[in-house]
């Protein structure tokens, strides 16, 4: 749901009804992550998508009932052996859907208005929802900030309450969504009731080093996956605004020195292409011994040569040296700077993803993996 939270949070503003189908687990070669959303408004207008196509039109139908009779209902969607083209993932996965009406005029849209709010204003926010176990739980609704501070509830012994929190707090933290299996009384008792929290944090970030046109197609593609995107170079009449209209931050200032002072997490990727000695060795430097995802150097490989044999000079460690990315991207064969975005942005993908990189024509390996990077299935 919270993937939708920019067009959810307008239509609360408007005072809408809507019902919100969000997928809670998935199996096999699933297409979406728990919590992609498909939400449908009382005019029958819909957004986002739960599967990709597979069973949008059912999931619609679900949503207009809910808005009907006010249920909310989880759905099982998956293959049928008997006839591929029922209702159903043609490519194999499981669906759990949850459906929940949201009226504009309960308590409870209350709770889903101050969660939509806080996405939109990139501020850490989770939100729990019973979705297996006595139906008079299902629909309850619980959201936790990063304080811990909570608002709404899910219906059931206060204890309840206070153990979902710090679940729902902890799978915050790590700006993770999934479920966990609580008992009616709040204790861990799998076979008692699931939970659903679905996280929303910060945009990640990718930090581009190197003023150059081959940023600026990079800027466009980081700013289409998703990333909080800023341009970084030393020297001011290339790091400016009409360069970069679409970066989120332009900053004018030695690379090296703005990383040192600047905010990284574990989801951070790092885009050096100035290809510099004077840059790239102090920013990869002080890069390579940072918990980010990602450290990418664009250059030559005579370039990335002479760049790995001054780097150890400067007393950076092989292992060190092991996470750099370079020659940054993957072998696409890219020429223009609009290709080399895509071939770099490939290579953070598959980084982030557990993806080898190879075709998968012919290559027998799954096409969609879980969160560790796993295959869960190879598709039909």
């Amino acid at each position: 749901m919270l993937d939708l939270a920019e067009e959810l949070n307008r239509w609360a503003e408007e005072g809408r009804s809507f019902a919100v189908a969000t997928v809670v687990a998935v199996g096999g070669s699933a297409p979406r992550d728990p919590g992609a959303a498909l939400a449908v408004d009382s005019d029958g207008t819909a957004i986002g998508s739960v599967s990709g196509g597979c069973v949008e039109a059912a999931v619609y139908e679900l949503c207009r009932q809910a808005l009907s009779d006010g249920d909310t209902v989880l759905e099982r969607f998956g293959y049928s052996d008997e006839d591929a083209f029922a209702v159903g993932l043609t490519c194999g996965g499981v669906l759990d859907v949850l459906v929940t009406p949201i009226d504009a005029r309960s308590p409870a849209a209350a709770v889903f208005r101050s969660a939509l709010s806080a996405a939109v204003r990139d501020e850490p926010v989770a939100v729990a929802r019973i979705v297996r176990g006595p139906a008079e739980l299902l629909g309850g609704t619980l959201l936790v900030r990063s304080d811990g501070s909570r608002e709404g509830g899910l219906g059931g012994h206060p204890e309840l309450d206070r153990t979902a929190a710090a679940e729902a707090r902890a799978l915050l933290d790590a700006g993770r969504t999934g479920t966990v299996d609580l008992s009616e009384d709040g204790s861990h008792c799998p076979g008692g009731l699931t939970l659903f929290v679905e996280s929303s944090v910060p945009r990640p970030r990718m930090i581009v080093f190197g003023a150059i046109d081959f940023a600026a197609a990079l800027v466009r593609v980081g700013r289409f996956l998703g990333y909080h995107v800023t341009v970084c170079d030393a020297r001011p009449v290339f790091a400016t605004r009409a360069r970069f209209p679409e970066a989120d931050d332009i900053v004018v200032d030695w690379p090296h020195r703005y990383l040192q002072r600047t905010t990284t997490d574990g989801r951070t990727v790092l885009c050096v292409l100035t290809h510099d000695p004077k840059f790239d060795v102090p920013l990869l430097k002080a890069a390579l011994r940072m918990p980010v995802a990602y450290v990418g150097a664009m250059g030559s490989r005579r370039t990335h040569e002479d760049r790995t044999g001054r780097l150890r000079e400067a007393g950076v460690s092989g292992r060190e040296l092991a996470r750099l990315r370079s020659p940054i991207g993957l072998d696409l064969g890219a020429r223009t700077p609009e290709e080399t975005a895509l071939s770099i942005a490939a290579e953070i993908v598959a980084a982030r993803r557990g993806g080898t990189g190879v075709p998968l024509t012919g290559s027998g390996t799954p096409i969609h993996r879980d969160g560790s990077g796993h295959g869960s299935a190879v598709a039909a």
